[in-house]
């Protein structure tokens, strides 16, 4: 996927059609790095996401997932 920025916000992310809940998704994953509010101190302060470690953390995920699909159908 190719984003028009090195850093955007979570509702630039959302225009181009990613959804919400995958974002929280991935602010969430443990030791994930390129996530982080733009003002720590600050409650409301929204994240911001450097996008070459989303899109390395995006392709990780998905091939995690199809691991998971394979082994589900080899099991039976």
């Amino acid at each position: 996927m190719e984003y028009p920025k090195p850093f955007m916000q979570k509702k630039e992310l959302m225009d181009m059609g990613l959804t919400l809940q995958y974002l929280n998704r991935a602010i969430a994953a443990p030791g994930q790095t390129f996530a982080f509010k733009l003002d720590p101190s600050k409650k409301t302060s929204p994240y911001i996401f450097d996008t070459q470690g989303l899109e390395k953390w995006r392709i990780r995920e998905a091939n995690m997932q199809n691991k998971v699909l394979q082994r589900r159908t080899t099991i039976a």
